[in-house]
């Protein structure tokens, strides 16, 4: 057998071989691709919204790339339920649809957006008692019943099951992030049960967006 015609195998299995490697890389960048495409973000028509409060308290805010049917998380918008934001640049974003029937809510799905700029510690609520006729004021932890801790999304969260104010009879996650406290909670009612509602909190959280202050 002449040198060149022992040489053509070897020829051969080297082009497969570069072949390989081409399609392979090809691959790897098709991936690459495909995360960065699956990346989520905050939908054009609620950014503005979530960068004018992030301007307002000067520190990143997290926007949502996914709401609980049929909310959606434009500030100002349809389901807009509240903004306010403290002296303290402490603010609370509400979103909530509620339905009624002949015998009063049938169905209620409400979404609480919070952040604490600069502070870490659980705030704190005002609670107020009434026993034989007499009022008073005690001041008790706004999140409290801390059940699990688990990671999503990069974020540690803690979920509290016992909450005050505007997120009592949610189920809450709060998380440290950027030298602050931040909470995203949603009330346990129908059409959501229980499970539905941490499925539903595990699914905004993992899709949360963090909206920087612009220059």
């Amino acid at each position: 057998m002449s040198a060149r015609a022992r040489s053509a195998p070897a020829l051969a299995a080297l082009v497969v071989a570069l072949f390989a490697v081409g399609c392979g890389s090809e691959v790897r960048e098709a991936r690459v691709a495909a995360a960065a495409s699956a990346a989520p973000v905050c939908p054009s028509a609620w950014l503005a919204g979530w960068q004018k409060l992030a301007n307002q308290i000067g520190k990143p805010v997290y926007c949502p790339s996914w709401m609980p049917s049929p909310l959606d998380a434009r500030i100002g918008g349809h389901y807009a339920n509240g903004r306010s934001v403290g002296s303290d640049r402490s603010y609370l974003v509400s979103f909530a649809s509620i339905e009624h029937d002949v015998g009063g809510i049938s169905a209620e799905v409400h979404v609480n957006f919070r952040g604490y700029p600069g502070h870490t510690a659980v705030p704190v609520c005002q609670d107020t008692i009434t026993e034989n006729g007499a009022t008073r004021r005690t001041k008790i932890p706004c999140f409290a019943d801390p059940r699990l801790r688990k990671t999503i999304g990069g974020k540690r969260v803690t979920v509290y099951t016992a909450n005050q104010g505007a997120d009592q009879w949610h189920v809450l996650y709060a998380w440290h992030a950027n030298g602050g406290l931040y909470a995203l909670s949603e009330h346990v009612a129908p059409p959501y049960t229980y499970r539905q509602v941490v499925q539903n909190l595990d699914r905004m959280t993992k899709g949360l967006v963090v909206v920087r202050p612009s220059a």
